[in-house]
């Protein structure tokens, strides 16, 4: 059942503020101290697990850290301070962190003075903490995702007492404003406009890990973003579990679409993106809005889940097909250019053969230029994981094959609409797979690869595009955009 939202948000006090200041101090003193002794700064490293919002946590962990006086660690075996930051939205990723946090315990031995922290979405629920207390004696401290402002004191604690820390849950979930941050990148940034979910979507274990919606204030959202671009950067992502339902809790009145006005009004050469959208929030005023816009990117990411109303009234979604069709429409005739994405889950309890052949039929229609697609995995804790009707494997397995090959030949007919026209990219460098071949992505989040030099890392571009695959396009340079 869905939880009253909130009155206010719960901004981190003063007095807190001021106690996490004395102890980066502390720890910064002892980090010094310790640097006289053996020549060499202290070194942390921060792996993250999950979505973009859990990379802009990271990059505030990292943000205390290098207060502190570490250094950054490239390697988890050149570390002094390990940061593991926990996602729980699938079992795999929880999975696949506890069995890296695993492969630490012959540092651990060959260090002991080295600290392993695991933080997050996966450690807020208690028997996960109950699991790594018992099975992993060596991770020393344990917080959740609303803890993240007491990084500091824990770890000063843990340093004095050289005893382990596994901190429950805050009873109030709090906005920390202020906390330093150590970003990634020197062109893209992540803001966090707002944090937690008050939606229960039956399937999803955010509002139990992350807490119920709590918006920054406009005024310190907007003093990041101006700072953000005199710092030149170019592309600029808000983010929220949902992210247009920003300032349902302030008092102020200012909604997702007015905050997104205000940004859009700060001269510079730049583009915003956001997410993640709900349908049922996603208005006219917030698509006129990004009609108007000069820095909007013309892409707006709205999962659909599924395209059976009997489906999406069982995860508790608050739409149906129609709506979320009549929004998609509306946001096609404002902005033709717009590139569509959305999320589709596959296998979900009690889904039949008819339900996933309306989740095809309305992707032969919505034509989505591209969808994140997943196979439904139980989470406990959430009402979905009880359903008695759940889907077999070779079923959930064939479903997702059959929706990938519908999605495949959209998406490339999507891309080579695109060839022979000029886009505007944001150049990320050498490719991944092939250092000779660069990459970027145009406003839309297209990927698209080209020839490409140094100077070119963190700039607009102008390239035409020659050719189209299903998942990228392939383009020459004509010129810095």
């Amino acid at each position: 059942m869905e939880a009253e939202r909130p009155v206010a948000s719960h901004q981190l006090s003063l007095r807190d503020s001021e106690t996490c200041q004395k102890y980066i101090l502390a720890v910064k003193k002892a980090n010094q101290e310790k640097r006289e002794e053996t020549g060499r700064s202290p070194r942390a490293y921060v792996l993250t697990f999950g979505c973009q919002q859990n990379e802009a946590d990271s990059e505030k962990l990292a943000g205390l850290a290098s207060e502190m006086g570490y250094e950054k660690a490239a390697h988890p075996d050149e570390a002094d301070l390990i940061i593991v930051n926990t996602c729980a939205v699938r079992e795999h990723a929880e999975q696949k962190a506890l069995s890296i946090v695993g492969q630490y315990k012959h540092l651990k031995a060959r260090n002991p003075e080295l600290v392993i922290v695991m933080c997050g979405c996966m450690v807020t629920q208690a028997f996960r903490q109950n699991e790594i207390k018992h099975n992993y004696p060596y991770v020393d401290i344990v917080f959740g995702a609303s803890s993240m402002f007491r990084f500091p004191q824990l770890l000063w604690e843990h340093m004095e007492k050289e005893r382990r820390l596994i901190i429950p849950d805050e009873e109030t979930y709090l906005v920390a404003e202020g906390l330093p941050v150590r970003r990634n990148s020197t062109y893209r940034a992540w803001v966090s406009i707002m944090y937690g979910c008050n939606n229960f979507c039956t399937y999803c274990i955010v509002p139990y890990v992350r807490g119920r919606e709590r918006s920054r204030s406009k005024e310190d959202i907007i003093s990041e973003v101006e700072e953000l671009v005199k710092q030149g950067y170019k592309d600029i992502t808000l983010l929220g579990q949902n992210v247009n339902s920003y300032g349902h809790d302030n008092q102020d009145g200012v909604d997702f679409a007015d905050l997104l006005a205000l940004i859009d009004n700060i001269e510079g050469d730049y583009t915003i993106h956001f997410m993640t959208s709900h349908p049922k929030d996603a208005t006219e005023k917030l698509i006129d809005v990004i009609a108007s816009g000069r820095h909007i990117a013309h892409h707006f990411h709205l999962p659909l889940q599924s395209g059976s109303d009997r489906i999406l009234k069982a995860m508790n979604r608050h739409y149906d097909a129609q709506h979320y069709r009549k929004v998609l429409n509306y946001l096609r005739q404002r902005i033709p250019d717009v590139t569509v994405t959305s999320d589709i889950m596959v296998g979900f309890p009690g889904e039949t053969e008819e339900d996933f052949c309306d989740t095809l039929a309305f992707l032969a229609e919505a034509r989505f230029d591209m969808i994140f697609s997943f196979i439904y995995s139980p989470r406990k804790g959430t009402p979905a994981a009880e359903a008695a009707d759940q889907i077999p494997p070779e079923v959930k397995s064939d479903r997702f094959s059959r929706l990938l090959q519908q999605q495949n030949e959209i998406s490339l007919e999507s891309n080579r609409r695109l060839v022979g026209s000029t886009l505007r990219v944001l150049c990320d460098g050498p490719s991944k797979n092939d250092p000779d071949v660069w990459s970027g992505r145009t406003d839309g989040n297209k990927i698209v690869f080209f020839d490409g030099s140094r100077e070119d890392i963190g700039r607009f571009l102008t390239i035409r595009i020659t050719r189209a695959e299903a998942f990228a396009l392939y383009g020459e340079k004509e010129s810095h955009g």
